[in-house]
């Protein structure tokens, strides 16, 4: 019986790990965009004044996110009716392509108007893929995880995730440092870390088409094809759907101001240099990462309940503070020791998200139920978060972000405080029945 249970541990561990190592894939393509925006924003968007090509090329970025809810909904209802692994290996194979666009699409001055239209288009595939990403990956380490370790192994998702913009920002730091100057960066260097995401995405194509299936998909093959994936089932769980937006609000603004606009942030408001901007960015999210497993796996011990409503009542007292001294340190240990306090708290949330959400829904339209209504609330708040924060520091009311972000971290507050821990009452345990 032992060695039995051995075995299939290890086969979990290995479907955890092929997993999560496409998913970093996934995550670094999408983030390689923001990570080296500071380079490539004057190739396509011409202009005299860095906050108006910072705030275009935030625009697309935005822009894309719009796909995600679609993507969320496209592999999501694939994933529930064919398998998660079908769906995760489209997904990156729509990524793949994405990168590719990016990587050799020449310039404003090269192509005119085209040049800004490709990288929109290309960005919005990105997107398609991403969103679709996020909810199948986290079903399927949900699900392929075991009952009493399914808060720590799904917090790899979010390990994953930020080790995409690890990589990102690793590779950038090698290209500044090491390998290429600063005009160069501005000229071409851009485009080698889109070419190099276009590459990883097709080893993570491989290593996808490899996994095995979740046993919750295959308790459910005999279910009625009508009722996988289908809006219409999904629309019978409508206190799930609803916490899932609840959930995320505060969260995927707070994760995506602390790190894919952090970095914007420390240049054009800290006015610290580009190459200190990512050296804090690179150590705090490595860190961040570090986390992630550490109250993942708390969750396991305490319920998934305490930790959010941690995040949410930190969050509502100290983002203003802590973005409020930031915005006006000049010292780099100062600003990283800020950033640090902000991700701790944003933690609570990361850690834990995506097994909460998996474990509102049944089998049938969990990656559906997963992925389309948090596509939704990232689209509208997470992609937004830059633009939103660009624009009101265009204006000169910079700090209005600050109460922005607290008032959607309240309002997630107000749901985590009603909500049932999922601990207890996760659908997943219905799969075997």
């Amino acid at each position: 019986m032992s060695n039995q249970t051995e075995k299939i541990s290890a086969s979990r561990l290995k479907a955890i790990i092929g997993g999560t190592i496409g998913n970093l894939v996934e995550w670094y393509d999408w983030y390689a965009y923001s990570a080296f925006a500071l380079y490539f924003s004057a190739s396509f968007f011409p202009a005299s004044n860095t906050t108006a090509q910072l705030l275009n090329t935030a625009g697309v970025f935005a822009l894309g996110f719009l796909m995600r809810p679609i993507g969320g909904w496209l592999f999501g209802r694939l994933a529930d009716k064919k398998g998660r692994k079908v769906s995760m290996t489209w997904s990156v194979l729509l990524m793949s392509f994405g990168s590719l666009l990016i990587t050799f699409t020449p310039t404003y001055s090269q192509i005119g108007i085209a040049a800004p239209v490709i990288l929109l288009l290309a960005r919005m595939l990105q997107g398609l893929s991403v969103g679709g990403e996020y909810g199948v990956s986290a079903t399927y380490l949900s699900e392929m995880a075991s009952k009493n370790r399914r808060g720590f192994y799904s917090s790899f998702q979010y390990v994953t995730l930020i080790g995409g913009q690890l990589v990102a920002l690793g590779i950038q730091i090698i290209l500044q440092k090491l390998l290429l100057t600063d005009q160069q960066l501005h000229q071409w260097g851009w485009r080698i870390p889109f070419a190099i995401g276009a590459i990883l995405s097709v080893v993570a194509l491989y290593l996808r088409s490899n996994l095995h299936e979740t046993p919750s998909f295959e308790s459910q093959r005999n279910t009625s094809k009508t009722k996988k994936g289908s809006i219409s089932e999904l629309l019978k769980h409508p206190k799930a759907v609803l916490t899932v937006v609840g959930l995320t609000l505060g969260g995927t603004l707070a994760f995506y101001t602390y790190t894919t606009y952090m970095q914007k942030f420390l240049v054009n408001t800290v006015q610290l240099t580009k190459e200190q901007s990512t050296n804090i960015s690179f150590v705090s999210l490595l860190l961040f990462a570090m986390l992630q497993p550490l109250l993942g796996g708390l969750s396991d011990k305490i319920g998934r309940r305490p930790l959010l409503i941690g995040f949410g009542l930190l969050g509502v007292l100290f983002t203003v503070p802590l973005l409020q001294a930031l915005s006006q340190t000049s010292s780099i240990w100062i600003a990283f020791f800020l950033i640090m306090a902000a991700l701790v708290i944003v933690s609570g949330y990361t850690s834990i998200n995506a097994i909460v959400k998996a474990e509102l829904f049944p089998a049938e339209v969990r990656a559906l139920g997963v992925g389309l209504p948090y596509g939704l609330t990232v689209a509208v708040f997470g992609g937004s978060a830059e633009y939103i924060a660009l624009w009101l520091k265009k204006i000169g009311h910079e700090n209005y972000f600050y109460w922005y972000i607290t008032g959607c971290i309240a309002i997630s507050l107000m749901v985590y405080l009603t909500m049932k821990d999922t601990k207890h009452t996760s659908r997943i345990n219905e799969d075997a029945n």
